[in-house]
This record gives C-alpha cells, sequence and structure tokens, in this order.
C-alpha cells in the first residue's frame, strides 16, 4: 500500500495499465454486475435534484425504472446504489449511442443541463474506494469485461491512476493528486 495523505493506494492502482476502449467494451460496466453504481450518502440529494434535467437524456426503461423504484436503491448489502432496470440489468441512468452505452447524467452535464458530472464510483472506476472514518482505501477492481482497457492501456503506456487523474482530482484535490505523483516519482 502507499499511503497519500489519508488515503491508502494499492500498488496495483500506480503499476498497472489502463485506458477505458468504449469502441471495444461497449461500455459494459454499466450493464453488468449485481447492483448499480455504488453511491456516497451525499449523492443521493444530488440525484433527486437533478433527476428532472437528466430525465430527458435517459431511455424510456431507465425512466420507469426511477418512477417505480426512485433514483437512488439500497442493495442487497445494505448500500445505497443506482437503480437498475429489470433488477439487475443496466443502470437506470444509461443512454445508448451508436451502440455503446454511456451516462445520461454525464451527457446532461456535458451539454450544460446540470452542474455534477456523474458519481463518484463511475467517474472513478476501476478504482473502488473502501472509506474508513479516518482514511480511503483504493482498490484496483479487475473485471473480464475491462480486459480491452487494460489492453488499451498496455498500448499506451498509461497507469491507472494517470488515467484517472482527473476523478481522482476531483474526489482529493490538485494538491494530493500532486503529491501522489510526487510519491510515485520516488518510487
Amino acid at each position: 500500500m502507499i499511503e497519500v495523505g489519508s488515503v491508502l493506494l494499492h500498488e496495483d492502482v500506480i503499476k498497472n495499465n489502463f485506458v477505458c476502449n468504449l469502441n471495444k467494451c461497449k461500455g459494459a460496466c454499466c450493464l453488468e454486475g449485481d447492483s448499480g453504481a455504488p453511491l456516497n450518502h451525499d449523492e443521493l440529494e444530488i440525484l433527486a435534484e437533478i433527476y428532472p434535467k437528466v430525465k430527458p437524456y435517459m431511455t424510456a426503461k431507465g425512466i420507469a425504472t426511477i418512477e417505480r423504484e426512485g433514483t437512488h436503491v439500497t442493495d442487497f448489502e445494505g448500500d445505497y446504489t443506482t437503480p437498475c432496470v429489470d433488477v439487475n440489468k443496466e443502470c437506470a441512468y444509461v443512454t445508448w449511442e451508436n451502440g455503446i452505452t454511456k451516462c445520461a447524467i454525464e451527457k446532461a452535464y456535458e451539454e450544460g443541463a446540470v452542474d455534477w458530472q456523474k458519481p463518484i464510483s463511475c467517474h472513478l472506476y476501476p478504482i473502488r474506494i473502501t472509506a474508513y472514518p479516518e482514511f480511503d482505501v483504493l482498490n484496483y477492481d479487475r473485471w473480464s469485461i475491462c480486459s480491452p482497457a487494460c489492453s488499451f492501456g498496455d498500448e499506451l503506456q498509461v497507469k491507472v491512476h494517470e488515467f484517472l487523474k482527473g476523478p481522482l482530482i476531483r474526489k482529493y484535490g490538485e494538491e494530493w493528486y500532486r503529491e501522489l505523483e510526487d510519491t510515485v516519482a520516488g518510487i
């Protein structure tokens, strides 16, 4: 583990390569899994507030799911997540572009309809955060559907933390990211 401020990072985050390759995976991380995207408690109110502005970007099935279940749900482990269409299909906030799944929240953000990009768990993927009262632990979540991202990262020689620079700065700040870069340079 590598310590940066009050964050512990698994070495895989700085040693492994990764760059999303949507042309290959088609956004499968928004379709697969046992539950929706993990949500922080502070994101629940944001989702409820922005939903009317995100709704025009969503699919009919996604809208029906939100109208029935709400803007968030509690999963089988008791954690807050985005709702999934038909219980465990795609995230309710999915939209489709040329056969690739994208996030309707992010689409609304890109077009200026909302000022919140998307849940931090989505923005940071494949990093997953385990939050403790005194510190966070960042782990690299390996998933077979992301093998095209691993290959593309190898080809481009981009490490996980480099690919996720923007989301990491969003979560922890620019000063923290500079400290991460300094720590990595010293290894």
